[in-house]
Order: C-alpha cells, then structure tokens, then sequence
C-alpha cells in the first residue's frame, strides 16, 4: 500500500543536521518527497512511498535523532493525490511560521572529530581555528532571524566554495548543510593586533598571542559569544595589573585548563564535575582547590575553590599549542557593570589601558552570550549562572500555558524568559540591570527571544519594586503592546519557580538571599513561605529577625556596619567599633556617627536578609570587611567554614515563627577569641541552616504539607543547603532544589513568568 503524508517537527531541529539526517533515512527506506526548514523554527517532511518503508522510517525519526537534536512533537497528517516525486530532495527553507515555540540550540563545543582534523597536517583546516561541523559549534550567537540558514546568520559574508561547498551538499559528509562550515579558504580570519589596532603579522596569531600570554601579557581573545581577558595564571604582575585596571580587588578570576588533566593539577575532580566539564556544553565549574596549588594567589583570592572550564573552541586549543602553560586566567571582558564586549571596535575602545595585545576574528557576533557557571552539590549541579551552552534551550514543562508570557527578572544577575506552551526559554545571562547598555541589552535580548520562538506574547511580569528598572520597562512595554501586566513578589517568584520545575501544586518554601521586596515595603530575604497554585497570593509563615541595616545600602557594602547594629542591643561595640575604626572609609568620624545613629534609633532600614547575616558574620570573623563584588563577605565565610565544625552547637531560638539571629551574633562574637574562625564560620552556617529547617518542618507539618524547597542566592551555599536537606529528609519530606536553573536572581524571570501562566489571578 502506498501512503502520502506531511510531517511537521517542531524542537531542537534546525542547526543541528536533522535535514541531512532525514535525507539519509527517506533515502534508506526509498522514499520520495522533500525535507525543509520552516520560519518558525520547525522542520517540514513530505514523504511518499510503501507503507511499510513509511512506518520505518518514522520509527527512526523517533528513536535515532542527530546527537544535538531535540523532538518535542511530531504531527503527521495524510495527503491525499497521487505520486508526484520520484526522488527526496532538501528543499530551500520556507518562511512559513504557524508553529511557535521552537528554537535553534545554543553554542556547543568543538566535537571530537573536528578536534582530531584540528591536529592533522594533512588535512585542509589543520590549525584553522573556525573549524566546526554539523555536530559542533556556535548556533544562538551568530543567528540573526529564522529560518537556521546561512543568508539568516553572521556566516552569510562568507560564501562558500572549493572544499567547503563540496562537502555541505555531499550527502554523506558530516558538513552535509552545516551553515557554519568554513576554511581557511572562504571562512573568517583571525589576527592579532596590538593595543591600539595594528596588525602584527604572523604565519600564527593564536599560537603568537599563547606564547605572548605565557610571557606575561595580557590579550583580549575575541570568541564565540564575546570577548575574553586573558593571562598568565602564575605569573603576579600581569595578574595585579588586570586588578588594577578592572577594579577588581579580590572578585575571583575564572581559569581555563588546557586539558582535563590539567584541570586535575589544579583542583580536585568528582565524576559529576567531570560530566559537566566535559560536556558539549563547556561550562566554568567551581571546583575545589587542591592542598597544594600550583596558581597564584591572586587567580581566587581567600576562597577554597576556584572556577575552570576546558577549552570549547579551536581557538582555545591552539592558544596551549606552543607553551608549557597548563592554565590561563580566561574572564569576561567587560567594563564594571556593562555586558560582555561582542564588537572590535568597542573592544579596542573599551580596553585599551587594560590588554596589551587583541586577538581578533572578522565574524560578527550577532548576540553576545556569557559563560555558564555551575557547582555540584552531592551528586547534582546546580547553576550558578546560565548561559552559553545551555541558553535559549528551553525548559520543558509537564503542562502547557493557556497563552504566551515573558517575564523580565529583577535587578541583578538578570535574564528573561518567555513562557510558551510547556516551554520555557530563559535568556542569556544579562548582568545588572544598572546602566543604560544594559537595560539595552535586556530589551534586546528579549525582543530577539520572542522572535526565535515565533512567540505571541500576551502577559508580562516583573518583580514588585516600584523602583527596578526593569519595573519601568514591563510598565513601557505592556503599554505599547497592550500586554497584560502582572508584579510578582520577589522571593514568591523563587518558589514558584520551584514549584513548576517539579511539578508540585503546593508547598512550604524557605528563600533566602540578599534582598527582595516585601508586600509590606519592607527589605526581605530570610522567608519561609507557603504557595498553591490556586491563587497568586502566598502566605509568609515566619521569616528571619528582622535586622537594622546602618546606612541603607551602605551596609552592603561595609557588613560591619550590619554587626555593629545587631551586637548594640545587646553589647557596648564602642571600643570594638574603634579598633576596627581603619575599616570604615572616614574611619573615627564615621564610627561615631554610627554610634550616635544607634542610640537615637533614627532613620535606621530593617531586614530579614539572611545574606546579611552571613555578611555580619564575615566582619566580626574579620574575613571580610568591605565588599568589593556581589556576595563576597558569604562567599568567604563559606570557603573559610568548608574545613570547620560546630564547636558552638547552639540550638536555634526561635520565637513567634521567627528565627532570632541575635544570639548567633552574640555568640560569634563573644567566642571569637576563643575558636579558630573556620569553626565559628561553619558554626554560624549550621545554626541558620537548621534554624530554617526547623521552622520550615513545622509549618510544613502544621499544614499537611510533604514538600519543602529551597530557593534564593543563599541556596548556591553547599553547607547550608546540605544541613537544611539533612533535617528535612529527617522527618520524611521531601527536599526540592533547582536543577535547571538558577536558585539566585538569575531564575527569577522564569519564577515571574510562571505565576502569570500558572497561578489563579
């Protein structure tokens, strides 16, 4: 019996060699028809022939798929007619785009066989650092609309010919339709310049700007998603310099290791870490130290574990080609809160008096895309920042969206994330939304999301701030688009986040962080809450003491201000606030208005923010006295508790559903004579840790409640978040953490995004 059918596949599908996969399979089964892409980002198949060779060829479009490739749905309908193809054909792409909700893959790694033509003198693109395949290489970065063709992208200024142009329409060759493939023939170029632009000509730039970067220079690497600043990582000057030049006094740099083993030299590696380095995807894993480190001191200052990733691109590969160097300092180029440079000229305007030397190729970045960060936890990862090798993949849920929703995220750490049907697509990492470059950078970002996933917005959301810039822009665009507007409370974003992540209706959640804005006005960020999806209210149950912040935002930045105003009420802290008076800017002058400020209760912010808990602990401790980047004083206090213990085992107070922190304080401070500070640090993790455990379990328990979860920027801290699933798993509930994204700000959009979707209004 012969069968006419059209089928629609919508997914992972364009950018990632499904059309020559499905040419090869209808050839295999003798079938005829056509194969193409569609605008939206889906693929169409037409096929006729034997019902039988039909039927196997739709078995193997489901079972073996090209390695990137993701199906989320195949819809099949018969056509009616007689025969009118007598072979299969890949047909130019269709601008059609009634389907929504599918997108091109994010940048993948160098693949192994691309890795191997890399090194062999005999072949064509030996030592050509643009080398990629079917199977490997950028995709979100250089796309600029849909179809995934190569007139689509930044590729489209390099045409292809000799080689190139044999293999992308040879059926059989891996390069069969891969829109990046190039050579050193037709592909882009790369060269190394020097600070202010002129080339330096050499038979090797990559190979020149290792060796320049084993001397001691610093080198601004242009790559697949935007700039790098690279250096030495054992060499002091170079390394003080970047400090110097980028106000970064003690914000940890990420290395790059030129191999796994490399990697190994520097840090220790567990099989779940292992996974992730070496994934496709390349991610910056934190990873802890060993004994004895072979880097310079100024690579993470004061902290156990320090960031790696491994090489992702050919460029990379070859910067290791010609040195003994196992490891470069490799961080984002960018000024102080501005997004990653994607452009030359902004790159030789913008860091200039920072490099020494640029290495430049001549492809367009069409949208720039930061590193992803991760660590591991047990034997699962959790996202410090996603990005690169993940971002715009989307997160699949286990039920659909009546309409479309894009919600815009906080202040710091930013992304968006459009809801559409059962997926939800989180952005690249965006930064802090401080400035005009990247408010710019965030609408941009966004308007290009909802294009690529044909998406028909209806809803936004944002964050409760009155005052957040990103408030402001969900106010402009639901205005001009006649969207829907829905503000989302901070830390409720958090768990509902959680909650759709793990398909829950219902539960009990601890958030904690920096800093949110409460229904009451008040500066949140120790919270335990309750959430159904049956309204898009929630219930505060209990939060942490509620703690004076001396100076507002000025205590941010100075913890010791936030211990002063916690041990006054209790203490006399003259004389301590005086021997530390070197740590304030205007030293006695201010200590004294502080205290002036005390006594009179005047004009003094309240929090429940268990972030600055952490932080007060950093100065009494003395391991921190002024933050220099986000999170440092908690960053510190846990890289100093992971070889500690509870020498203090203080039972947690709490009173009226709140935890008092007074007494941890206290304690803290009247023992720190007395205990090595790594034990009072782990000491003070414990306390918090079981504290909001044991306020969770009995709201949790009170409301018949299985599932407690655990959420905000704290949650990235291992020795909190294993203390709170310790005492949770202990009474037989359930501990739901993120996995696929971000616990901090940076899946908060996701959060905003999901209360409009799902929740009742």
């Amino acid at each position: 019996m012969k069968l006419r059918i059209k089928i629609t596949v919508t997914g992972i599908v364009q950018g990632v060699g499904f059309r020559p996969f499905i040419y090869r399979i209808a050839k295999k089964h003798q079938l005829s028809g056509y194969v193409r892409n569609r605008g939206d980002a889906g693929v169409e198949i037409f096929l006729e022939g034997k019902e039988k060779d039909v039927t196997s060829f739709q078995s193997e479009l489901k079972t073996n798929p090209p390695p990137l490739a993701q199906i989320y749905e195949i819809g099949t309908i018969s056509i009616e007619g007689k025969n009118q193809y007598s072979d299969f054909t890949i047909y130019k792409s269709s601008q059609q785009n009634n389907l929504s909700g599918s997108i091109i893959p994010p940048d993948i790694s160098i693949c192994n066989d691309c890795l191997t033509e890399l090194k062999d003198p005999k072949n064509p693109r030996y030592e050509y650092f643009f080398i990629t395949c079917t199977n490997c290489g950028p995709r979100f970065t250089i796309i600029k609309s849909l179809p995934y063709d190569r007139i689509n992208t930044t590729m489209n200024k390099f045409p292809l010919v000799g080689k190139c142009k044999e293999e992308y329409t040879d059926p059989i060759n891996r390069r069969f339709h891969a829109q990046t493939v190039a050579c050193p023939n037709c592909g882009p170029k790369v060269y190394l310049t020097s600070v202010n632009g002129k080339e330096i000509c050499h038979k090797n730039p990559i190979q020149e700007a290792g060796k320049l970067l084993s001397e001691g220079s610093i080198v601004a690497i242009k790559g697949y998603g935007g700039f790098h600043i690279a250096a030495s990582s054992i060499k002091p000057i170079p390394l003080e310099k970047l400090r110097t030049v980028k106000h970064r006094r003690s914000k940890p740099f990420a290395v790059m290791a030129r191999n796994l083993e490399a990697a190994k030299t520097i840090a220790d590696v567990n099989p779940t870490e292992l996974k992730l380095l070496t994934s496709n995807s390349r991610p910056i894993v934190l990873l802890n130290k060993k004994s004895i480190f072979p880097l310079s001191s100024l690579v993470a200052p004061d902290l156990h574990n320090l960031g790696v990733m491994l090489p992702y691109t050919a460029l990379h590969y070859m910067l290791f080609d010609k040195i003994s160097d196992q490891t470069f300092v490799m961080t984002s180029a960018n000024p102080p809160n501005q997004p990653i440079i994607k452009d030359n000229d902004v790159a030789l305007k913008k860091l200039k008096g920072i490099v020494d030397y640029f290495l430049f190729h001549d492809r367009e970045i069409a949208y720039r895309c930061d590193d992803s960060v991760l660590r591991v936890h047990g034997n699962y990862p959790v996202f410090l920042r996603r990005s690169r090798g993940y971002s715009p993949k989307p997160i699949i849920l286990n039920e659909k969206s009546i309409h479309s929703i894009v919600g815009l995220g906080g202040e710091l750490n930013n992304t968006s994330c459009i809801l559409n049907d059962n997926k939800a697509f989180i952005s690249q990492h965006i930064g802090d939304i401080e400035n005009t470059e990247t408010r710019t950078f965030l609408e941009e970002a966004t308007s290009h999301l909802i294009r690529l996933t044909n998406s028909k917005i209806e809803t936004i959301t944002c964050d409760l701030h009155p005052k957040f810039a990103t408030t402001f822009l969900a106010k402009k665009l639901a205005s001009k688009n006649d969207w829907k507007l829905v503000q989302v409370q901070h830390h409720h974003a958090h768990i509902a986040a959680l909650m759709l992540e793990h398909s829950i209706n219902e539960i009990v959640g601890i958030v904690c962080d920096g800093y949110g804005y409460g229904i009451d006005g008040e500066a949140w960020g120790g919270e335990i809450l309750f959430s159904t999806r049956e309204s898009k209210n929630f219930k505060r149950l209990g939060h942490l003491e509620k703690q004076p912040l001396l100076g507002g935002d000025l205590a941010t930045r100075f913890p010791i201000r936030i211990a002063a105003g916690i041990l006054h009420k209790k203490i006399d802290i003259e004389a301590w606030l005086s021997e530390n008076s070197n740590y304030f800017p205007h030293g006695k002058t201010e200590v004294e208005l502080i205290l002036n400020q005390l006594s009179k209760k005047t004009n003094i912010i309240n929090s429940t923010s268990c972030g600055r808990i952490l932080d007060a602990v950093a100065a009494i401790l003395g391991i921190c006295f002024e933050r220099s980047y986000e999170s440092e004083p908690a960053v510190k206090l846990e890289s100093l508790a992971a070889e500690g213990r509870d020498v203090l085992n203080q039972k947690p107070a709490i009173k009226d559903n709140t935890l008092l922190t007074t007494p941890l304080l206290l304690s803290i401070f009247n023992y720190r004579k007395q205990y090595s500070p790594k034990d009072l640090a782990y000491s003070a993790h414990t306390y918090v840790a079981k504290g909001l455990a044991e306020l969770a379990i009995e709201k949790a328990l009170e409301n018949g409640i299985k599932n407690i979860g655990f959420s905000g920027g704290v949650a990235c801290n291992k020795i909190i978040s294993d203390t709170i699933r310790k005492k949770v798993e202990s009474e037989d509930l359930n501990f739901i953490v993120h996995r696929q994204i971000p616990p901090g700000d940076g899946g908060l959009s996701f959060g905003q995004a999901i209360v409009g979707g799902f929740f009742k209004v």
